[in-house]
């Protein structure tokens, strides 16, 4: 009973730490203080921790099966998982009026969208695809509960943003989200820069190097 209770406990606290900053008001007075990107720097290091967290609690839940542990799953997330971090990398490198996360600091071009032609949620986007990958991979009822939120969170995310934003923006929102998508497999353009590739290699490799020592279990078939 001990291990559903941490488990619950590390997922309300992850849900709180994100429901709470959703609060206009509140992020407004962070961002003040922290600055834009002090805030996103901060949240998102917060994020991760708990996060962490969270994913080790699950791991440490009674086992109760729910999606047989088929080796194929196993490759899933060791291939979807680079695509997962080059999105995430994209959608911080470049300014986005339409979700959160954008940092670049050049002005959107609605004619040169980059990687919101695929996705105007690129976070978001790596966040659906990370869970839905590893839900595969850990098919015990604590890891699909986790995982099955995180992608539930992540597809619903992206349709309220998108109506929140259509809504703010009016008529602008037709004119600069034109070559966009909510999702799809659209190729960006253009492509991302050099370093967007390469950190997203280096996060991958990393990843690799510390999962087993962080999660407690090899991402290696």
């Amino acid at each position: 009973m001990t291990g559903w209770v941490l488990f619950l406990a590390a997922l309300i606290t992850f849900m709180l730490t994100h429901a709470i900053p959703a609060r206009s008001a509140l992020r407004g007075q962070l961002i003040t203080a922290l600055g834009r990107k002090g805030y996103f720097a901060a949240f998102s290091a917060l994020s991760l921790l708990v996060l962490g967290c969270l994913i080790v609690a699950a791991s440490r839940a009674p086992y109760v099966e729910v999606i047989p542990p088929w080796p194929v799953f196993r490759w899933v997330p060791l291939l979807v998982m680079p695509i997962a971090l080059w999105l995430a990398a994209a959608g911080v490198a470049i300014q986005n009026p339409f979700s959160f996360g954008g940092l670049g600091r050049r002005p959107f071009d609605p004619e040169k969208p980059g990687v919101l032609r695929a996705t105007r949620h690129p976070v978001l986007a790596a966040l659906m695809l990370w869970a839905l990958a590893h839900l595969l991979a850990n098919g015990s009822l604590a890891h699909v509960i986790l995982f099955g939120l995180f992608a539930g969170f992540a597809v619903m995310g992206m349709a309220l943003i998108d109506q929140r934003k259509s809504r703010e923006m009016g008529i602008e929102w037709i004119r600069l989200s034109r070559n966009t998508a909510r999702f799809s497999p659209r190729a960006s353009h253009p492509w991302p820069p050099l370093w967007v590739w390469l950190v997203s290699l280096a996060a991958y490799a990393v990843l690799l190097h510390l999962h087993a020592a962080v999660i407690g279990l090899s991402p290696l078939p």
